[in-house]
């Protein structure tokens, strides 16, 4: 069974929206934080936004203003609403643990912003 697996990315116009959902298994999601980040070409890999069990959040600095995470523990499932994409947001976007567990990165999901 894959532990996480990411869904929800596209190609979107500078300016759109995008939702993307994690579904976890039940004993990952429920004892830890949750973390999305994201690797766009010929960079590393970054943090982009975390929820703690109790649902506290964190965002990097670039994104704070644009994206939401959100977590339905009733579906054991991470979501990250993106709003306003710019075209420095395309990057493949994965779900994990925060801090993340090294076997748990998935394929991810892309997302491209361009016009």
């Amino acid at each position: 069974q894959v532990p996480l697996v990411e869904s929800g990315g596209g190609l979107v116009q500078p300016g759109g929206s995008l939702r993307l959902s994690c579904a976890a298994s039940g004993s990952i999601f429920r004892a830890n934080a949750m973390g999305w980040y994201r690797q766009a070409p010929g960079k590393q890999r970054e943090s982009v936004a975390r929820i703690t069990t109790s649902g506290s959040t964190n965002f990097k600095a670039s994104v704070k203003d644009r994206f939401t995470i959100s977590r339905d523990n009733a579906k054991n499932t991470v979501y990250l609403q993106m709003n306003n994409l710019k075209p420095e947001d395309t990057a493949v976007y994965y779900c994990n643990t925060w801090p993340p567990t090294s076997p748990y990165w998935g394929q991810g999901t892309q997302v491209t912003v361009s016009s």
